[in-house]
């Protein structure tokens, strides 16, 4: 049960950790490094502005669904992400101004379980950058994943 006075509160996230992931929050259109639509994402502020949903639309039709919120008790970030025939859940935090956050990526039709370590990072042209490696040993070697560039939806690059 849920204390009353968390009820009363209508900012109860607006210490500033909360607000560390904010610059993701938006309408954008995501390429790869060369500039191929990747897919679309809708990031938004939610639950009196504790959680972050991302909704993906890859240009192959795929579809996915992350929350992300900062968890005071731990003082990390956290991500839980569904879709694509993957589960993936991620924390970390705030790094010389990129978010990021690494977990272990399940990939449902293979049964195959790996690292992924994930970097949003703000760009001075207003795009972040979101770039994924991942590890198949624990952390020993990692490989490219996914690089893409997200640009405001309507913005050109």
């Amino acid at each position: 049960m849920i204390a009353s006075s968390a009820h009363s509160d209508p900012t109860p996230c607006s210490r500033p950790e909360f607000r560390q992931f904010d610059f993701w929050v938006g309408e954008w259109d995501v390429a790869d490094e060369q500039g191929r639509i990747a897919g679309r994402n809708s990031i938004t502020l939610e639950q009196n502005d504790c959680a972050i949903i991302e909704r993906w639309a890859s240009a192959k039709d795929g579809t996915g669904f992350s929350l992300d919120h900062f968890d005071p008790l731990s003082g990390l970030w956290k991500q839980h992400w569904v879709g694509l025939g993957l589960i993936l859940e991620m924390s970390g935090g705030l790094q010389d101004g990129a978010m990021v956050l690494e977990g272990k990526l399940q990939y449902l039709n293979e049964a195959k379980v790996t690292l992924l370590r994930g970097t949003w990072t703000p760009l001075p042209d207003g795009r972040v950058r979101q770039h994924f490696i991942e590890s198949a040993d624990d952390g020993k070697t990692w490989t490219e994943w996914f690089d893409g560039y997200y640009s405001k939806t309507g913005a050109r690059p």
